[in-house]
């Protein structure tokens, strides 16, 4: 099982950027697709971003597509999700999430499970 902690969020204003990283104990990181969700407050928990085992894949919600990137850096057992051009309606808390299956391709559809406990983001207009 893969455990997880997310770190970089923060308080900046709109238009800002930053960096979320989730840095992943156990020796299954390099095999597992990785996930970024976030839940705003009163809302439920939404998809971000997805990447494949490999990193050839990448997913987006279409609300963050073309101002988010995700990537991963399996040497470091570390998956980041890159904010760019950040939004009033940014502001959740971020998770971080492994595909339970080993190999996966990334795809929003796959089981994640093994979730880390968040980092805040909030983002003044």
């Amino acid at each position: 099982q893969v455990q997880l902690v997310e770190s970089g969020g923060g308080l900046v204003q709109a238009g800002a950027s930053l960096r979320l990283s989730c840095a992943a104990s156990g020796r299954s990181f390099s095999r597992k697709a990785m996930g970024w969700f976030r839940q705003a407050p009163g809302k439920e928990r939404e998809f971000v971003a997805s990447i494949s085992w490999n990193g050839v894949k990448t997913y987006y919600a279409d609300s963050v597509k073309g101002r988010f990137t995700i990537s991963r850096d399996n040497a470091k057992n570390t998956v980041y999700l890159q904010m760019n051009s950040l939004k009033s309606e940014d502001t959740a808390v971020y998770y971080c999430a492994a595909d339970l299956l080993d190999l996966g391709l990334g795809f929003p559809s796959a089981n994640f499970g093994s979730w880390g406990q968040g980092t805040q983001v909030t983002v003044s207009s």
